[in-house]
């Protein structure tokens, strides 16, 4: 008689469970919804291209139901317009965190400037540049993006390497490391060659030593 019963228990204890969990606030929760997707659609464009990205697919990349995903992009052009900004922004987030502090030599930026076209995040972001070469909604965006993140890119090399570009053919210098790192990105597509890589990377230091003069040391 006016006993608890263990129904009654089960449902007070989760009552009680769900009082002492923190309370995420809603728009919390879809900002984190919103950058597990485009998360996933960086990941799923490096792994599977842009025929093999789909919405759905990137979904579930991102643990999140289609509808979810759709009610945040509800095409998959505005997905990926919006991942062409995200892969931009982590990408210039990898170039200012190269060197908290200054690195030891000219070889040690050229090599992590080389592993930034050697990442996933350039794959995926090369596989943007083959899809807006056919998407019109994604060129505009794509090209406008890839232009800064190219400035960016120029800009933090030339801090990096202590290169003055007040001096002639500098600027041009750099610009053909920044050239020949992206090609050996391209290259490491198909096969990864990091012995030869090395030797590149070895040379090049050498040959901005002998352009660039000793400046970095000073």
């Amino acid at each position: 008689m006016g006993g608890v019963t263990t129904t009654d228990s089960a449902s007070e204890g989760a009552r009680e469970t769900a009082a002492r969990a923190p309370h995420v606030p809603k728009q919390d929760r879809s900002r984190a919804t919103r950058q597990r997707l485009l998360a996933g659609a960086v990941a799923c464009l490096a792994e599977h291209g842009w025929a093999g990205s789909t919405v759905s697919v990137v979904a579930e990349r991102a643990g999140v139901s289609r509808g979810a995903a759709q009610h945040h992009f509800p095409t998959r052009e505005d997905l990926f317009t919006a991942a062409v900004e995200y892969v931009a922004e982590e990408r210039s987030t990898a170039l200012r965190a190269l060197f908290p502090k200054r690195a030891a030599d000219r070889r040690e930026v050229v090599s992590a400037l080389v592993d930034l076209y050697t990442g996933p995040l350039f794959r995926a972001a090369l596989h943007l540049w083959v899809a807006a070469s056919n998407e019109e909604q994604l060129r505009p965006r794509v090209t406008e993006l890839e232009a800064h993140v190219g400035r960016e890119t120029h800009r933090i090399a030339v801090e990096l390497l202590a290169a003055d570009e007040s001096r002639p053919g500098v600027r041009e210098t750099v610009q053909g490391l920044l050239d020949m790192a992206r090609g050996l990105g391209l290259a490491n597509l198909l096969t990864d060659d990091g012995v030869r890589r090395e030797r590149v990377v070895a040379q090049w230091a050498v040959l901005l030593d002998d352009a660039l003069g000793t400046g970095f040391r000073d």
